[in-house]
């Protein structure tokens, strides 16, 4: 068989068919799923890379295979998911649309830069590795996530959509910004998990009742149907 199908990759692929999972709920406006997924794809590549270097006999090839299946993974996962549950929920206006299409470039720009880095950066100091340079693309399955459980505590509809697209804006141009982010520590990590599955939880088990009791009426894309 073509690829590598060992246990280095079994997150990645797993995180692929998340997404995969995740762009057909948002185009059926299960968006509550679509978030769902999307946050399995994060918690997937949050971990991927730690079990794949778990295997020390890895071949050259294998190791390459494993960094261009991961972006590519991430180019579904973290750019076109994203893309689709933003316009489902309601960024359909001309202007949504450049913006989600300059997201979704960015993110590509960005892996595709350290696909070519990557050789420089195995080369760089322990220190320089405590470092993200811009924002990593996985980001938004925290901060979209996020948008979405406090929607129902927004002042209506057209806030949340200028959040939204505010969000899509930043967190797309940070990806190609040159700056210096720190890593977050294993705690920090942990943590970072626990908050993204808790929001989770809130819209899967109690998005509809979060939702009635504040507010009655509905929001853009029904997420809480």
């Amino acid at each position: 068989m073509l690829g590598v199908w060992d246990y280095t990759v079994i997150l990645t692929y797993i995180s692929f068919a998340s997404a995969g999972a995740g762009i057909f709920c948002a185009i059926s406006m299960h968006l509550r799923w679509a978030i769902f997924f999307l946050a399995c794809s994060g918690l997937c590549d949050m971990f991927d890379g730690k079990i794949a270097r778990t295997k020390k006999d890895r071949t050259e090839d294998e190791k390459k295979f494993g960094i261009q299946i991961d972006s590519l993974c991430d180019v579904v996962c973290f750019g076109i998911l994203p893309m689709v549950i933003c316009y489902q929920s309601g960024m359909k206006r001309l202007f949504s649309i450049a913006i989600l299409v300059l997201y979704g470039l960015a993110g590509l720009v960005r892996l595709a830069h350290f696909n070519v880095m990557e050789e420089k950066r195995q080369e760089m100091t322990d220190e320089d590795k405590k470092y993200y340079q811009g924002l990593p693309i996985t980001s938004m399955a925290v901060a979209l996530p996020l948008l979405y459980v406090v929607s129902p505590l927004l002042p209506g509809p057209k806030v949340f959509l200028a959040l939204m697209h505010l969000l899509v804006m930043t967190v797309g141009a940070l990806f190609i910004v040159d700056f210096k982010l720190r890593k977050p520590t294993a705690m920090e990590l942990v943590l970072l998990v626990g908050v993204v599955a808790f929001a989770v939880v809130i819209l899967i088990f109690i998005g509809r009742r979060w939702w009635v009791f504040f507010r009655h009426t509905k929001f853009p894309g029904s997420l809480f149907r």
